[in-house]
This record gives structure tokens, sequence and C-alpha cells, in this order.
């Protein structure tokens, strides 16, 4: 048996960090994402043969003995060893693969490049979750941590609105499609962000039951604004008051000062992807300010 499975990638426009805390957050998939090209071989043999690939060109190879635990043979060690964790993670819990003592032949493609912060490592996840299935927030629960509302995205293949409510998780998905979206940007910080580190910050502070509240309305009004100036003024909101909160400059304060729109982080700040508006002559301001990836809606959004 043999096939393809596909998960975009995402990007967090609300909430970012209070996601962790049970705020209502507002997430989009992307046009990129990862593929998973998977064969069995009925072989008794238990073994995987496992290439990683970005962009069709392989950058880990790895043979697995999945009955066994152990790693045959890999170019990469470490990223290996965290393969063969999933795997191990994955033949407990599932009860369609990795039973057998069949061979796999199990290929990925990240089709975006790692330092975007799309989800390279969410799209692993649901993916593995579909093909084994099995339940893929369980998966990276237990693998990676985190929110989740990567894997929902990854899940849904559609914008969601996210809650996690640890006991709990809510997602509905919608079509969110605004009147202004052809006027938003997004521009890529030429980094990517550690998001555990951003957590660990975010973790020394204590968000209260309120402040977790009021995230989850802003989430609300932002889905529900319906012309650009309100949208923009709920975005330079949400930047303002999460940078109080956490004790750190803004993406705009920081790279965007003299920038005439807003500027919003997506996701852990620092890093990855900010989102703007267009305005007479952003793509020479932001190449001017080196950063020279800049995507309008149709170019990134699914």
């Amino acid at each position: 048996m043999a096939g393809r499975i596909f998960s975009p990638g995402k990007l967090l426009l609300t909430s970012e960090y209070v996601v962790l805390d049970g705020a209502l957050a507002l997430a989009l998939p992307t046009k990129w994402g990862q593929e998973f090209f998977y064969e069995e071989i009925e072989d008794g043999r238990s073994l995987i043969s496992w290439t990683a690939m970005h962009k069709c060109v392989p950058w880990l190879q790895a043979e697995i003995d999945y009955r066994h635990g152990k790693v045959l043979s890999t170019n990469l060690p470490d990223s290996a060893a965290f393969i063969l964790k999933v795997l191990l993670q994955i033949k407990e819990t599932s009860g369609a693969q990795l039973q057998k003592d069949s061979s796999y032949s199990l290929t990925t493609n990240l089709q975006f490049p790692p330092d975007y912060g799309l989800g390279s490592s969410s799209t692993l996840m649901n993916n593995l979750a579909e093909w084994a299935e099995t339940d893929p927030f369980v998966l990276n629960e237990i693998c990676l941590g985190g929110s989740g509302y990567d894997i929902a995205v990854a899940k849904a293949r559609k914008a969601v609105l996210y809650q996690n409510l640890g006991s709990e998780r809510k997602t509905e998905t919608l079509k969110y499609n605004p009147v202004f979206k052809n006027e938003l940007i997004f521009i890529h910080l030429n980094q990517k962000q550690n998001s555990r580190d951003g957590i660990k910050l975010y973790r020394e502070k204590t968000a209260s039951s309120s402040f977790i509240s009021e995230f989850s309305e802003l989430t609300h009004q932002i889905v529900q604004a319906y012309n650009l100036q309100d949208f923009s003024d709920l975005m330079a909101f949400h930047e303002e008051k999460l940078s109080d909160f956490l004790g750190m400059e803004t993406v705009k304060q920081k790279h965007f000062s003299d920038c005439p729109v807003f500027v919003k982080s997506l996701g852990a700040w620092g890093g990855d992807f900010v989102m703007s508006t267009k305005f007479p002559g952003y793509e020479n301001y932001f190449w001017a300010k080196g950063f020279s990836t800049v995507f309008d809606w149709k170019g990134l959004i699914l």
C-alpha cells in the first residue's frame, strides 16, 4: 500500500503565547506545507527507510529497526533519534501501522524554508498521525508539546479558531476571507525564532483569567473586522497589550519605528513572519530595512 498525505503550514494571527492558557486564537493555513509519501513492503523485516527532503533535496536519511527500537544507519544521528522516538510512540498508539513487521519506505518533503517558522514539526506530526490513524494532538503533545493550534490548522487544512482548555480542545473551521485581504502583507524577519524561548519568557509571567479573556475577545473582534482601519487598530492594540505584559518592545519599535502602518508579530516574537499592510513604496521600505522576503495574501495563504 502506498500513498501521499499533505499538511499545510500555519500562521498564528492572534493570541500568541496566550493561546497556551486557553485564549481563543485565529490561525491561517499557508499554501506551502509538508508532503508525506509512504509505501508498505510486507517482508517481515520491520525496517523503515526514512528520507527527509527540503524542496525535493534530501537532507536526512536513516534506516530504522522499529521492532528493536534502533537506528541502524543515518547521516544525522540527533534528527534520526527524534524520528525513532516518534515512530515508537506511533507503534504504541496506532492500530494500523508498525504492527505487522512489515517494512516501510517513508519520505517527507518540506516545501518551505525551515527558517520560515511555518510548521515543519507540526506538519510532520499531522502527516504521521494521519498515516498511522492516531490522534495528532496526542502525538504532538508527547513528542513536542505546545498549545496544538498548529496541529489544528494542519488537520483542518483551513483557517481555524482554536482554544486549548486543558481538558478539551475546541477547533472551529472558518472561511476567513476579509474584504481587505489583498491589502495585507507578510514580511519574513530573516531568522527562525525558537518558540520555546518565548514560551519560557511568557511562563515567567502570570496571566490572569481576565487577561486571557481579553485576548479571546480581541480575536472575535479581529475576525469580525469589516474594514482595514478597524483591523489595523485592533492588531496594533493586540501588539501593544502583549508587549506590556511580556516587557518586550514590539517588532515595530525594534525594526520599523518609522513605518506608517501597523506591524504585528505572528507567533513567537523576534523572528519568523510579521504582518503589515500595503502603503506607497512599501516594498522599497522593507527592502531598505534588509527584509526582502515580502508576500501578499494570495502568495502565501491557502
